[in-house]
Order: C-alpha cells, then structure tokens, then sequence
C-alpha cells in the first residue's frame, strides 16, 4: 500500500472509513455529494431548518441541506438542491445559485458540500422532510438572526458550523 493510497477500513450505505497513511478519516459512500441550502424569502428571512441529530444527542439547528446523488448516480445538483429544500422546508425555489464549495471539517473528513442561495421562494407545502425526518421549519428575519440563535442555544440546541455565514458580521465587530 502506497501512503498516497487510502485503504477503505469500512463501509457503510452512506459513509466510509478510509486510512491513508497515519491518518484516519471518514469519507461519503459511492461519490455522493451533499447541497447546503441559503434559502431568502423575499422578506428577507433565512429559512432554518432544526431536526434530531444522533451523533449530538439533541437537536441542531441548520440551513436546510440534502445529498446529491443518493437516489440518482447522475443527479444535477440545482435539482437535489431545489428537491431538498421543499422536502424539508415547503418551499419551492425560483432560482438556485451555485456559490461554491466547501470542506466540513477537513481534518476528520474528506466530505464538503456545495452552497446554494435559493430564492423567489414559494410555499407550497409543510416541509417536514420525509417518513424518517422530524424538521421544524424556521423563518427567521436577517436582521433577528443572532436573538434567534441565542434563544435556540439557550434551549440546548445544537449550532451546525454553517449558520457562522449568518452570524459573521456579529462576530467580527
């Protein structure tokens, strides 16, 4: 084995183990990649989205996201993108831009994602996301961001990394 090589350890439906090297990672199953969702209504709110994450052991509060090819090999990333975000949200998306791609936690795992903004947004139903999915939908006002997501702490929910793109100008002052 090459130290250039990773060695799959194991291997899941969505996830893998890899070694290379001295270092240990976790890795996305069949090249599945994942869409990160910055849905704006046209009130200027972000819609959030908070479910039960059990590696936490509590809730998180997220931008809505989804996988990209999990249910089609060849999946074209706007459609997962404006797929997941009615699933789990109720809302149907105008127009979906690509903003770029990002690494999650790049000294643990390998898997990134890709952000969109999602806008001209529509409701046309509950959200909620699937028969294995419990999310309740948020739409929060740009500018109550920070109350919001101190309250939600205050409750012991969990913050995913990503809603640091919504606090940043707070944190930087």
């Amino acid at each position: 084995m090459s130290e250039d090589t990773p060695v799959t350890v194991w291997e899941g439906r969505f996830i893998k183990m890899e070694k290379q090297g001295q270092w240990e990672y976790a890795a996305r199953s069949r090249g599945i990649g994942a869409a990160v969702i910055l849905a704006i209504t046209d009130a200027d709110e972000i819609i959030l989205v908070e479910q039960y994450r059990v590696p936490l052991g509590r809730p998180c509060l997220e931008l809505p996201a989804g996988l990209v090819g999990d249910i089609e090999e060849d999946e074209d990333l706007a459609d997962a993108a404006a797929r997941e975000l009615e699933e789990e949200t109720g809302y149907r998306a105008g127009s979906i831009e690509r903003l770029g791609e990002f690494s999650s936690s790049p000294g643990m795992v390998s898997e990134g994602f890709t952000l969109v903004r999602a806008r001209n947004l529509t409701k046309v139903g509950d959200g909620g996301g699937d028969e294995h999915e419990d999310i309740t939908v948020y739409a929060v006002p740009r500018a109550n961001m920070s109350d919001f997501v101190d309250r939600k702490r205050q409750q012991g929910v969990a913050m995913d990394v990503k809603l640091l793109l919504l606090l940043g100008d707070q944190l930087m002052r």
